[in-house]
């Protein structure tokens, strides 16, 4: 939690006009204000003389909810406002029992808990940091296969896994479908010497005038194997 700052007499009174705290309180004294002048007519001149008091700091706001405000006629004489009674002669004659003493207690009070209210509202609250969820690993699969392909020209290894063997071998049939077993044409294997490659048969060796050459015969003649 942010704690909140209450404002002093001394913020709220002070001879800085720049001080935030005493613009805060002023803006606030002039709202509630407003609102008394609205709402009770009939003391419009109450009211003018009781923001002057709180404006003042004659008023003072005790722990218990009662307000000690100082007489603006005998600097020697304070009044006690308690649970709306204020001892001043001017609460019998005013409009509602609403004396200058006992408005200006309200005015500050309410003040006070509007400039609080809007603190409030202005001021972030921290949230706790919250620590990383922990993360699982992942299970290993409890089926997988291999499968070497050919893509581009080049040999790859295809790993596929899944959870369902019967699933995992249809992923593989059809990934052996999309990439055929490409066969490559094995080297013709080296005939042995003197055999004719023509009709399958073992030629025979002549030799004459000191060339040597193969051949047989054939129902069209000589055959050299060629």
């Amino acid at each position: 939690m942010v704690a909140v700052k209450e404002i002093t007499w001394e913020e709220a009174m002070s001879p800085d006009f720049g001080n935030p705290a005493r613009i805060a309180w002023r803006e606030a004294v002039a709202e509630i204000a407003a609102k008394a002048h609205d709402k009770l007519p009939e003391c419009n001149g109450r009211v003018d003389s009781a923001v002057t008091m709180v404006l003042a700091g004659d008023v003072e706001l005790l722990p218990d909810g009662t307000a000690r405000v100082a007489s603006q006629s005998n600097g020697q004489t304070v009044y006690h406002v308690v649970n709306g009674h204020c001892d001043c002669r001017d609460y019998e004659k005013a409009p509602h029992h609403f004396c200058k003493h006992r408005l200006s207690a309200a005015i500050a009070r309410r003040a006070q808990e509007l400039v609080k209210a809007r603190v409030d509202a202005a001021t972030p609250v921290s949230q706790p940091t919250q620590p990383p969820a922990p993360t699982t690993p992942l299970p290993e699969a409890p089926a997988s296969v291999n499968v070497h392909l050919e893509l581009a020209g080049r040999q790859v290894q295809l790993t596929l896994r899944d959870s369902d063997e019967g699933r995992l071998l249809a992923r593989l049939e059809a990934v052996l479908q999309r990439f055929p077993l490409v066969v490559k044409p094995t080297d013709t294997p080296a005939q042995r010497e003197g055999w004719c490659s023509k009709h399958g048969v073992q030629m025979r060796q002549n030799h004459k005038d000191g060339r040597s050459w193969w051949s047989h015969k054939t129902a069209d003649g000589w055959c050299k194997g060629k």
